[in-house]
């Protein structure tokens, strides 16, 4: 029996190649020396498409593929693939929701942690024997009993909220309408960051989200505030991010996605008050192997019935 023909955009671990490899005939795209030549010439033998966050589904694979059907995802942000034009046209968009959700919560209270209790300068206070030569580390700031701001109270963000419990904090949200959960909402970014002290974004990436955190919140947010992004760089307007701590707008941030990953402002990367990670917050092995695991079931479930076991919500009536 003749396999499927896929098509691989991006990295993949020998572990999702191995299972799909009985069922399906991979050709990695970015192995191809004539990308445009490749794509004109064997472009409509593609129904099936493997890609991520990251690379989504660019212009010219998805003018050359007009046969596609399914495009299975690797990560929960899809703002690189078009869903809505997708559904329009029946071909079914997948993600890999909910097996990251502990793991990017746990990576929001690591930062959180890390800003307030000033983590990386009093590291380095004890590794460059200022410990002994100058004295104690200045008393820093407790997490107890904070205000906390949830931008987007989705899945990931709930999660987020339960965590927050741990600490005891008064949980304010705002999303695009009031959710049945037993937190402040508030109907603006602004009003919701004016009433916290640590502001966490969670929202999906895309235009819609396009600097939501921007000048105005971050002022609203004031200057004990912190403002934590484990959601898209897009999400916040970076230059008003580092105009904001320049100034002393915020008390400080903790940073895992940037706008133009992997380029991070030399500002930021100067700064006492900033914790930067490298987009890292599904970053274990045990996340990444459910994630990848996830992306090859539902490949292989719409191979069997045309269904794919965690579609993307635009895609969920198909």
């Amino acid at each position: 029996m003749a396999k499927t023909k896929l098509l691989q955009i991006g990295d993949i671990t020998d572990r999702m190649r191995d299972a799909l490899s009985d069922q399906f005939e991979i050709d990695v795209l970015f192995d191809q020396g004539d990308r445009a030549g490749f794509l004109a010439a064997n472009g409509a033998s593609y129904p099936a498409i493997l890609t991520n966050g990251h690379y989504g589904v660019p212009e010219d694979v998805d003018a050359a593929t007009p046969n596609l059907k399914v495009v299975s995802s690797y990560g929960v942000g899809y703002d690189a693939i078009d869903a809505d034009v997708y559904a329009a046209r029946g071909i079914k968009v997948a993600h890999t929701p909910d097996v990251l959700n502990d793991e990017v919560a746990d990576t929001f209270v690591m930062l959180w942690l890390a800003v307030s209790r000033q983590l990386i300068p009093s590291d380095r206070h004890v590794r460059s024997g200022a410990w002994e030569a100058e004295g104690n580390y200045p008393l820093t700031r407790s997490v107890q009993k904070r205000r906390v701001g949830i931008l987007g109270l989705g899945r990931i963000g709930q999660t987020i909220a339960e965590r927050c419990k741990a600490f005891n904090a008064d949980i304010n949200y705002h999303s695009r309408s009031p959710k049945d959960v037993p937190y402040t909402y508030h109907a603006t970014a602004a009003e919701c960051a004016a009433a916290v002290e640590v502001l966490v974004a969670i929202t999906p990436g895309g235009a819609s989200t396009q600097h939501m955190v921007n000048a105005e919140v971050l002022s609203a947010l004031g200057p004990d505030g912190i403002f934590i992004n484990v959601a898209r760089g897009s999400v916040a307007d970076e230059a008003a991010l580092v105009a904001a701590l320049e100034a002393g707008t915020i008390a400080g941030a903790g940073l895992d996605v940037f706008e133009a990953e992997p380029k991070v402002p030399d500002a930021l990367k100067s700064m006492d008050n900033v914790v930067l990670t490298p987009h890292v917050a599904s970053g274990t092995h045990e996340t990444r192997q459910a994630m990848g695991d996830l992306v090859v079931e539902n490949l292989q479930q719409w191979l069997v019935d045309g269904t794919v076991k965690t579609a993307v919500p635009e895609c969920r009536h198909l």
